[in-house]
């Protein structure tokens, strides 16, 4: 069968369906976009290849994305337009007077620039491509040309500096700065919290291992807990005795200051005992240390519990009311500060009248037998393992 031979092309008709391609879509064609409009049996894969192999009286050793430069001026992203720095620089004046910010490569397309995005520029930057020097990006060249902050090349920090932007915060406020006091006077694009983690790290050529806490007590008398006067578990003990005689209760992290100890609070007390500031050995707490030696209930440390309490517990309740216990039941009087409520919760998962009808015991046999109707002599259940059940002693 004879093949069927394509009529010529001109570049002049390619030109026109190219334009009325871009008249209805608002783009430039490519070797991609499927079908020509208004041109049966055309599509631009076909037009491209032509250009290129020099097919159906086209000149050849061209493409589509060529030609559409050279005669329609529109961007070929394989054969770009060399890059310079002054141009950069131009358009990022603009970008800024624009919308009184710096660009960066999430700017988008740059406007008047024939579809350059700020991304490609960083990229070329980066790379050294379309003639700019490379090892670079747009960051670092607003930085260095036009004095934008690049947060990942900061200047270097001086403790002189920040005691400094400490003194003119002081007489501006009458407080010392903290690290979560935001952006810093006369100092733009700097935070306390930045400062606070370069003194921490290390960064910014400063040595590390401080913070702003430490430098303004060290040099400024700013109270610290860490370098306050020592503490000792005798001192800490001797103002809970004197709180317990006052008020009835033990303190805790909430019971604020503590009277006639110059400006000492139990929440600061709590963390030298955790953290170890003021020469305690640290690893403690207000409310472990108060267990340890008043023998203060602590919900953190509570006294472990066996199975025979419990029953024992259980068995007391049902003598006096002639009912089993269940979590509702509050407080038990034979166990000063237990509630059923806590020995349920310490169960675990299984509830405290599930335990119950598992356990062995007087009230399932004799007098008690069949006094709770879902009471049965059914074995303990998967997984029970009899004292030590659910960390029950």
């Amino acid at each position: 069968m004879k093949r069927l031979r394509r009529r010529p092309l001109t570049v002049e008709e390619i030109l026109r369906w190219a334009d009325a391609h871009r008249e209805v879509t608002g783009k430039w064609p490519t070797k991609d976009s499927g079908p020509i409009l208004h041109a049966k049996f055309e599509n631009w894969l076909t037009v491209d290849n032509a250009l290129r192999q020099g097919l159906r009286g086209l000149p050849g050793k061209c493409s589509l994305a060529q030609l559409l430069a050279e005669h329609r001026g529109a961007r070929n992203i394989h054969k770009l337009p060399p890059l310079s720095e002054e141009q950069i620089l131009q358009w990022a004046d603009d970008h800024h007077r624009r919308t009184a910010e710096w660009p960066t490569q999430k700017s988008g397309t740059i406007p008047n620039s024939g579809g350059e995005k700020w991304q490609a520029i960083d990229t070329a930057l980066h790379l050294g491509a379309r003639k700019v020097t490379g090892r670079s990006s747009l960051a670092r060249l607003l930085a260095r040309h036009r004095g934008v902050r690049n947060r990942k090349q900061l200047p270097p920090l001086t403790e002189e500096q920040i005691l400094a932007w400490a003194d003119a915060h002081y007489r501006h406020t009458g407080a010392w700065p903290k690290r979560n006091s935001g952006p810093i006077l006369h100092a733009p694009g700097e935070t306390w919290s930045g400062v606070n983690v370069a003194l921490n790290h290390g960064n910014r050529h400063l040595p590390g291992g401080s913070s702003l806490a430490l430098l303004l007590a060290e040099r400024r008398g700013v109270p610290h807990e860490a370098l306050r006067t020592s503490l000792s578990r005798e001192q800490i003990l001797s103002w809970a005795d004197a709180f317990h005689e006052r008020t009835g209760q033990w303190p805790n992290v909430k019971s604020g200051s503590i009277t006639g100890a110059n400006g000492e609070t139990w929440p600061a007390v709590d963390k030298a005992l955790r953290r170890g500031y003021r020469e305690l050995p640290g690893g403690s707490s207000l409310a472990k240390l108060l267990a340890a030696e008043r023998g203060v209930r602590s919900r953190v440390s509570l006294p472990p519990l066996s199975r025979q309490m419990i029953l024992a517990w259980a068995d007391a309740h049902f003598e006096r009311t002639q009912t089993w216990p269940n979590a509702s039941m509050g407080a038990i009087p034979e166990a000063p500060e237990e509630t059923w409520k806590g020995v349920n919760s310490a169960r675990g998962q299984f509830r405290l009248v599930q335990w119950l009808s598992w356990s062995p015991g007087p009230f399932l046999s004799g007098s008690f037998a069949g006094s709770l109707p879902w009471q049965t002599q059914s074995p303990e259940p998967a997984g029970f393992v009899g004292e030590n059940h659910f960390g029950l002693g």
